[in-house]
C-alpha cells in the first residue's frame, strides 16, 4: 500500500459543521435517542397490532360476503336490483357480477396486513376466493364469491375500511409530545452545562491576566467539586500573583536606594572615563528596574477610559525624535477608544525602544495604526534581524530573549512580556510577524470599544 493511500485510510472525518459546545452535542444525541425510541415503539405496535387488526377485517368481510349472498339468494327475483341498491347506498357495498374479460390488480407484495386478511378470506370463504385492489380501473377492496357453484360475483367495499388511516390529531399529539420531551432534553442540558459555561469563561478571563470573582458552587456534586477545586486554584493564582508583585516592587525599590548612591559618587568622580561607564551601567539597571516596576503592575488596577491612541503613541515618539532617533508615524485616524492610558504607555513604549534597540540603525522605524472592522491594529516595524518564526511565542514569555538573531541586547528580558500582557488585559492580542524584505512587525490588535 502507497504511503499517500495509508495517509488517506487514517484521516479524520470532518467534524467542521458539528456543534462544537457539550449542550448542543448531547442535546442532539438525546433528541437522536428519543426520535429513534418513538420510531422502535411505532414499529413494535404496528407489528403487534397487525395480526389481530388482519383478523378483524378478515372477519368483517368475510360477514359482508355472506350477508351479501344470503339476501341475493333469499330475495325474490324482481327485488334484487332494489336491494343491490339499497346495498349501494347506505352501506357503500356494490355487487357485480364477474366478467371473463375482467382486469383485476393482484394485491401489493408489500401490503403485509392485506396479506393477511387475504389469507383469513380464503380460509373462510375458500381458497378460489379472488382480492383485489383494483378491477377494470375501479378502486375499491374487491372479493369475489359464488352463489349456487356456478354464479360469481365481485363485491366492492371502499378501501377506507381496509386501510390504515392516521388521524391528523393523533399525529398533532404525537408531534406535541415529541416537542415536550426534546424541550425537557434541552432544558436538562442547559441546567447541566451552564455551570460548565460560567467555568469556562473564568478560566478565559484567568488566561488573559484577570481576576474573575469566585463561581457559584452548585449543580450535581461532580460540578460542585470541579467549581470549588477551580475557585481554590484561582484564589492561589491570585495570591502567587499579589506575592510576586510584592516581591518585585520591593527588590526594585530596595535596589534604587544604592543605585542612586553610586550615582551621586560617580558624578563626583575626577576620571571621566570610569564616570560615564558608571552612569552608563546605573542606567542600564535604572532600566531593568523599571521593567520589574511595570511587569509587577496590575493592568486591571487601571480603570479604561476615553483614550487617544495616537495621542498615546506621539507622547512616546516625539521626545525620542528629539534625541535623534528615526520614527516614522503613519497614524490613521481614530475615535476615541475605550482603553487603559498608562497600561497603553508602556505598551507602546516597550515596542518602540525594542525596535529602536535592534533595528533602529538600518533603517527609520515605522509606526502605524489602522481599523479593522471591529478592532484597531497597531504596527511597529523595523529593518533588523529579525527573528524565527518558531521562537515568537517564547519570547513572549518573561525572562526571555533570543540567543541568535537579535543579541547583544541588554534588559530584563520583560519587554515583550509586559506588552503581551496589556494586550490581553484589552482583551486583545499580540504578535510577532516577519515583515517582508527583512526585519519584524510587533503587531498588536485591541478591539475598538468606542467612548
Amino acid at each position: 500500500m502507497s504511503r499517500s493511500r495509508s495517509r488517506g485510510l487514517h484521516r479524520k472525518p470532518d467534524m467542521r459543521f458539528l456543534p462544537q459546545s457539550l449542550l448542543w452535542r448531547t442535546f442532539l444525541l438525546i433528541a437522536a435517542l428519543i426520535v429513534v425510541a418513538v420510531l422502535a415503539w411505532a414499529a413494535i405496535f404496528t407489528r403487534a397490532e397487525r395480526e389481530p387488526r388482519a383478523r378483524q377485517l378478515a372477519q368483517m368481510v368475510v360477514s359482508v360476503v355472506n350477508l351479501t349472498r344470503s339476501a341475493l339468494v333469499t330475495a325474490q327475483p324482481d327485488r334484487r336490483r332494489e336491494l343491490l341498491l339499497e346495498l349501494s347506498d347506505r352501506e357503500g357495498i356494490r355487487v357485480y357480477p364477474v366478467e371473463d374479460d375482467d382486469k383485476v390488480a393482484p394485491l401489493p407484495e408489500g401490503a403485509a396486513l392485506l396479506q393477511l386478511v387475504a389469507a383469513e378470506v380464503r380460509r373462510q370463504l375458500g381458497a378460489d376466493t379472488r382480492l383485489s385492489m383494483e378491477r377494470d380501473g375501479e378502486a375499491g377492496f374487491w372479493v369475489s364469491f359464488r352463489i349456487d357453484g356456478d354464479d360469481e360475483y365481485w363485491v366492492m367495499l371502499p378501501r377506507e375500511r381496509v386501510e390504515r388511516s392516521f388521524s391528523l390529531q393523533w399525529m398533532g399529539w404525537g408531534a406535541a409530545v415529541l416537542l415536550l420531551a426534546l424541550a425537557g432534553a434541552y432544558l436538562i442540558m442547559f441546567r447541566v452545562t451552564r455551570p460548565l459555561k460560567a467555568l469556562a469563561g473564568a478560566a478565559r478571563d484567568i488566561g488573559r491576566g484577570r481576576r474573575p470573582a469566585a463561581l457559584v458552587e452548585s449543580g450535581p456534586g461532580e460540578i460542585r467539586s470541579v467549581t470549588h477545586a477551580f475557585n481554590q486554584m484561582s484564589s492561589d493564582l491570585t495570591r502567587l500573583d499579589e506575592d510576586r508583585a510584592l516581591i518585585l516592587a520591593g527588590i526594585s525599590h530596595d535596589l534604587r536606594t544604592p543605585l542612586t548612591r553610586l550615582r551621586l559618587a560617580a558624578e563626583m568622580s575626577a576620571d571621566e572615563a570610569a564616570r560615564e561607564g558608571i552612569s552608563a551601567d546605573i542606567d542600564e539597571m535604572d532600566k531593568i528596574i523599571g521593567q520589574f516596576l511595570d511587569f509587577a503592575r496590575d493592568t486591571e488596577g487601571e480603570p479604561p477610559e476615553p483614550t487617544d491612541l495616537n495621542a498615546v503613541i506621539a507622547h512616546i515618539a516625539e521626545p525620542l525624535r528629539l534625541r535623534g532617533a528615526r520614527i516614522d508615524l503613519r497614524l490613521a485616524e481614530l475615535p476615541p477608544l475605550m482603553l487603559r492610558p498608562l497600561a497603553l504607555l508602556r505598551l507602546t513604549a516597550n515596542l518602540v525602544n525594542n525596535a529602536l534597540r535592534h533595528g533602529g540603525a538600518a533603517a527609520p522605524v515605522e509606526v502605524t495604526t489602522r481599523r479593522e472592522g471591529n478592532n484597531v491594529v497597531l504596527d511597529v516595524m523595523d529593518r533588523g534581524p529579525g527573528i524565527p518564526q518558531e521562537e515568537a511565542d517564547r519570547l513572549k514569555q518573561p525572562f526571555t530573549r533570543l540567543n541568535a538573531a537579535r543579541t547583544g541586547a541588554s534588559g530584563a528580558g520583560l519587554g515583550l512580556a509586559i506588552v503581551d500582557r496589556v494586550a490581553r488585559g484589552h482583551d486583545g492580542r499580540f504578535d510577532l510577524l516577519p515583515r517582508e524584505g527583512g526585519g519584524l512587525i510587533a503587531r498588536v490588535t485591541l478591539p475598538a470599544a468606542q467612548a
